[in-house]
């Protein structure tokens, strides 16, 4: 079992958790979420938390790949509206803001975020790990292989798992030293990996638990789904809940996704499964 200390909310990981995705961005490679207006994205909110999500992770910065950047000055205006909303109307729910500016990290925990998420693990600004550490948030560290614009370009291992590995061990102890006390790690599946990757990342995915920190799983409706079935984003919620069933029976602690009620009964049945397969 694991906890987070959630700006003085203990949430223990005993359990699989689901963290829904909401994003406030014109450009999201799912388009059944991008240009919402602010009334849908808290009701959205609101239907994922009935439905089972225990976080909302808020992104306002597309990063699918070949995506463009914006400024952290644009990001913070699209990201706090949504923020703000969602928070007033469901105090309670533990947001988490996607996004590798420490600036936007920063706005996000004054607003009332509680964890940040940031693809980049601190490469991208080299602020972003000191102000993790100063709000003593937890830290979601994902690896991605060069940048968003870049990353499938430089989509070459030698032994993808053993790297990523070897990245997470280095990341752990540099955000440890720097005050971080919960990290959640996140192999990114997609982010400078090939569908060949993804699939070895997920069918190892269990060797990170010596890594002692829980491991998120982020599959929802990726390329590796629907490239790999011929279908579009939109035709890949099937694909989805089977690779978060493989991600959750090798040892996910976290999922993160579009669609919060498919992804917390593949939870409760594999953790069902759990529990009968050890009588």
């Amino acid at each position: 079992m694991y906890t987070l200390n959630c700006r003085g909310k203990i949430i223990k990981i005993d359990s699989p958790v689901i963290m829904g995705i909401i994003n406030v961005t014109p450009d999201s490679f799912y388009k059944g979420y991008a240009n919402l207006p602010l009334t849908n994205i808290v009701a959205l909110a609101g239907d994922m938390i009935n439905q089972g999500a225990t976080i909302l992770d808020l992104g306002a910065q597309s990063t699918r790949p070949g995506s463009e950047r914006i400024t952290a000055e644009e990001e913070i205006e699209r990201l706090m509206p949504a923020l703000q909303a969602i928070k007033m109307a469901f105090p309670e729910i533990l947001i988490s803001a996607d996004t590798y500016h420490a600036a936007v990290a920063d706005a996000a925990m004054k607003s009332g975020a509680s964890i940040i998420n940031d693809i980049s693990a601190g490469e991208m600004d080299a602020g972003m790990i000191p102000t993790v550490a100063a709000w003593q948030a937890p830290y979601i560290c994902m690896h991605m292989k060069g940048t968003p614009e870049t990353m499938q370009q430089q989509a070459l291992y030698e032994d993808v798992v053993k790297e990523v590995l070897d990245f997470f061990i280095q990341k752990i102890a540099i955000c440890k030293a720097a005050g971080i006390n919960d990290l959640i790690i996140d192999p990114g599946f997609g982010f400078g990996k090939t569908i060949a990757h993804n699939f070895s990342l997920l069918k190892n995915l269990s060797l990170f638990s010596i890594l002692d920190v829980p491991v998120l799983a982020g599959l929802s409706r990726k390329s590796t789904v629907y490239k790999t079935l011929g279908c579009s984003p939109a035709e890949a919620l099937n694909g989805t809940t089977v690779l978060n069933t493989i991600a959750l029976m090798n040892g996910a602690n976290i999922i993160r996704v579009h669609d919060v009620k498919e992804a917390s009964e593949a939870a409760i049945l594999v953790e069902a499964y759990k529990k009968t397969a050890s009588l």
